[in-house]
């Protein structure tokens, strides 16, 4: 005679595990689950700091977090590269800053701009800069007189934001080759007393 007793619902003792219920067998076994071993400890930690800045599931501007990640890696590098490219050629652009040394007679070509006059750096401490107090000779073809007008100018300072080539004079100075309103003049120009090099 087959039994008909009604089995008892779970208690806590008896409660079955949540997996037994949803396959109705008490024989089916847990799914296993899966351990990572992380070499060098710390990757769980970074990994779910960047899950909580960066949620894996959103996109970033139309990108998947993986390929913004990669974009924004190369974006870095470029940036990189540029700042070390431009220090780089600065550095080398820095060392041609000086006016052309007064070994000959020979004529130079460069522009011709003004600034407020102060002490210079040849002012007080010169730094034993053997150009300071040299002189030299600027020209320039003036269309108003339709003649060659010229200058003699004494260095007195350095421009650190002029080619090698180029003058940067006082307005007084300036204004006896060209009109103030230009600001910037082409020139001509050569030393006055050529010095031998060491």
């Amino acid at each position: 005679m087959a039994s008909t007793e009604q089995p008892l619902p779970p208690t806590k003792e008896t409660q079955l595990p949540e997996w037994e219920h949803e396959h109705g067998d008490a024989h089916v076994a847990p799914p296993a689950k899966r351990r990572s071993r992380r070499v060098g400890g710390g990757g769980a930690g970074v990994s779910a700091k960047l899950d909580r800045v960066l949620p894996p599931h959103r996109r970033y501007l139309g990108m998947s977090r993986k390929l913004f990640l990669i974009v924004l890696l190369a974006v870095i590098l470029a940036l990189l590269v540029l700042i070390i490219g431009l220090a780089a050629g600065l550095s080398r652009k820095s060392k041609n800053q000086n006016l052309p040394l007064p070994t000959n007679t020979d004529k130079h070509v460069g522009e011709f701009t003004y600034y407020g006059t102060g002490l210079g750096a040849c002012g007080g401490n010169s730094n034993n800069n053997p150009l300071c107090g040299l002189m030299l000779r600027a020209s320039r073809f003036d269309e108003e007189v339709n003649a060659q007008r010229s200058i003699d100018l004494k260095v007195v300072d350095r421009c650190t934001g002029c080619a090698p080539n180029d003058l940067d004079t006082s307005l007084g100075a300036f204004e006896k080759l060209a009109p103030s309103a230009s600001g910037r003049v082409d020139i001509t120009w050569a030393w006055l007393q050529p010095t031998p090099t060491a």
